[in-house]
C-alpha cells in the first residue's frame, strides 16, 4: 500500500513537473522572441538608458517568474528522485522475476519489474543523473531528439556513478560524428533516442548543456 501511494504521488509529481516546464517554455519563448532581452539580456541601450523598445517591468516580472519556476522544478525533482530511490529499492528487496525478453520490452530496461505495474516500468528502472536545461534550437542535440528536461539515464557507455560530467565531454568527444545511444526520461516515460556529437555553427558538439542531479 506505501509503495502504491508513492508511486501515485511521483506520478502526480512528474505532472507537476510537467506543467512548471510547459510555463517556462512559455515565458522563455515570450522572452527570446526576435529583437527581445531573452533570458539575461541587457534591459539598457548603448548609452546607459532604459531601452524603450521593450516593457521593462513585464520582463523583469518574467525573469522573477522563470527564477520562481525554475526552482520549484529544482524541488519537484529532488522530491521525484527520492521517491524513485525508495521504490526502486522497494522492487529490488522484492525481487520479483525479470519480464520475459518476448514480452517486446528491451529485459535490460525492465529486469526485475512487476509486468502489471507501468509506474515502474516507465520510472523506477534505473535513474536519471542528469537532466538537459540548455538546449539551442538547430544544435546537434536538438535536430536528433532531444528536449529541454529530458531526463538522462543513459549516454553511450556512461551512466549514474563518479566524473559525470567530465565523463560525458570525454564520450562526446570520442563519439564524434558517430551515434550515441542515449536512455531518457520524457515527462516519466521511458525512451531510447540516438544522437551524433559533431561541429556546427554553435558552441560544442551538441549544443546542450546536462546539469548533473
Amino acid at each position: 500500500m506505501v509503495a502504491t501511494n508513492l508511486k501515485a504521488e511521483t506520478v502526480g509529481l512528474m505532472d507537476r513537473r510537467a506543467a512548471v516546464e510547459a510555463e517556462m517554455d512559455a515565458i522563455i519563448a515570450a522572452l527570446s522572441v526576435p529583437g527581445g532581452p531573452g533570458i539575461t539580456g541587457g534591459l539598457v541601450d548603448a548609452e546607459g538608458f532604459p531601452r524603450s523598445d521593450i516593457d521593462i517591468p513585464a520582463v523583469l516580472a518574467q525573469r522573477r517568474k522563470l527564477a520562481e519556476l525554475r526552482n520549484d522544478h529544482k524541488d519537484i525533482t529532488n522530491k521525484i528522485e527520492k521517491n524513485l530511490e525508495v521504490l526502486h529499492s522497494t522492487k529490488l528487496s522484492r525481487n520479483e522475476p525479470s519480464i520475459p525478453a518476448s514480452s517486446g520490452t528491451p529485459a535490460s530496461l525492465h529486469s526485475g519489474l512487476s509486468q502489471n505495474d507501468p509506474m515502474e516500468e516507465d520510472a523506477v528502472t534505473r535513474l536519471p543523473f542528469a537532466i538537459i536545461d540548455e538546449l539551442t534550437d538547430g544544435s546537434p542535440a536538438a535536430v536528433d531528439g532531444l528536449q529541454l528536461w529530458d531526463e538522462i539515464v543513459k549516454f553511450g557507455n556512461v551512466e549514474a556513478g563518479d566524473r559525470l560530467q567530465e565523463r560525458l565531454v570525454s564520450e562526446a568527444l570520442s563519439n564524434e560524428d558517430c551515434q550515441v545511444s542515449l536512455v531518457i526520461i520524457r515527462q516519466g516515460s521511458s525512451m531510447n533516442l540516438t544522437v551524433t556529437p559533431r561541429k556546427w555553427h554553435g558552441r560544442g558538439l551538441l549544443g546542450c548543456h546536462f546539469r548533473i542531479l
